[in-house]
């Protein structure tokens, strides 16, 4: 007997400003729509996840494809992971700087390489030999990303020689005034299977090649057929070292719902290393999990039966 398909998806999770609730909900809800209409076909949730984020991804509005943050040399480098949790087989890249839809690239890297991951020039040649276009870098970049990175880096500029202490270098990742708006995106097909997929431009004024938890196996995103599909947003460092998305899909394996592990993610985070950010869950029965620990957090998911989207959410 068919499964009822479920899709969830996320834009980011910090303290975002009233002027910007509007397009981040239409962002989120026209992803929702791309990966919905694979699913209603029967298509299977990698493609879902991956056309919803590809969405995501060419709406500037987020820190995915065009329009993300700018690292410290004023470039664009994307990271982006895909992974189908009936086969745990996965696809990633990072630090791309030539590659408009990193997620496509994850997802020919998942169906047709032995690899798993590729970063830099190196991804950007697998993508070309896989006939994917390669764009210059000056095509990701918008002009309201410029004058951020040039207004953090005069503000980060004066507190140093202020002796505030502040690494010129170093992002605030602990002030959730800061967006975090990595793009996510969760989902089950008719088949049962679940998937993930996660992409990001990184964090704002970021060291040239810094990876971040987005495109890393269990940090960022995850999915297993066994236990759930996860995808996290927000500060990356902290994420990475508590493997965030394994750690929640393990909860899952081992009995809890994905509501509450969902909300125990955002309390383990922010109690073990005073990180933020927002997470969404989804186990192979249909239920789903959305929490952050931030003030908002865009997300929209859909059933059969209901649609929601919002930029709040409590499961307590």
């Amino acid at each position: 007997m068919p499964t009822d398909p479920v899709l969830i998806v996320h834009g980011g999770a910090w303290a975002m400003p009233d002027d910007m609730v509007d397009a981040h909900i239409r962002g989120v809800n026209n992803a929702l729509a791309a990966g919905w209409r694979v699913l209603e076909r029967g298509g299977s949730a990698v493609e879902a996840v991956e056309e919803a984020v590809v969405i995501m991804e060419d709406d500037e509005t987020f820190d995915a494809g065009r329009g993300s943050f700018l690292n410290r040399d004023g470039k664009v480098q994307l990271d982006a992971l895909i992974m189908d949790g009936a086969t745990l087989r996965a696809g990633g890249v990072g630090c791309v700087e030539r590659l408009r839809n990193p997620v496509r690239a994850a997802r020919k890297i998942l169906s047709d390489s032995p690899h798993v991951y590729f970063v830099g020039q190196g991804a950007e040649q697998f993508a070309a030999e896989h006939g994917m276009p390669l764009c210059d870098n000056k095509d990701l970049i918008i002009p309201r990303e410029v004058e951020r990175l040039r207004e953090y880096q005069a503000e980060a500029a004066r507190r140093l020689s202020s002796q505030d202490g502040n690494d010129l270098f170093a992002p605030d990742s602990d002030d959730v005034t800061i967006s975090h708006d990595t793009v996510g995106a969760v989902a089950l097909d008719r088949n049962g299977n679940i998937a993930a997929a996660t992409s990001t431009g990184g964090t704002l004024n970021k060291a040239p090649g810094r990876l971040g938890d987005s495109s890393l196996i269990g940090c960022g995103c995850y999915a297993n057929n066994e236990s759930a599909a996860v995808s996290t947003t927000g500060w990356g460092e902290p994420i990475m070292k508590l493997v965030l998305a394994k750690w929640t899909a393990d909860r899952i394996a081992s009995g809890n719902l994905p509501e509450w592990s969902a909300q125990e993610a955002m309390n383990y985070l922010k109690q073990r290393l005073n990180g933020h950010g927002g997470i969404i869950v989804l186990n192979p029965q249909g239920h789903i999990g959305i929490a952050h620990n931030t003030p908002r957090m865009a997300w929209a998911y859909k059933t059969v039966h209901r649609q929601e989207a919002g930029i709040e959410r409590s499961n307590q």
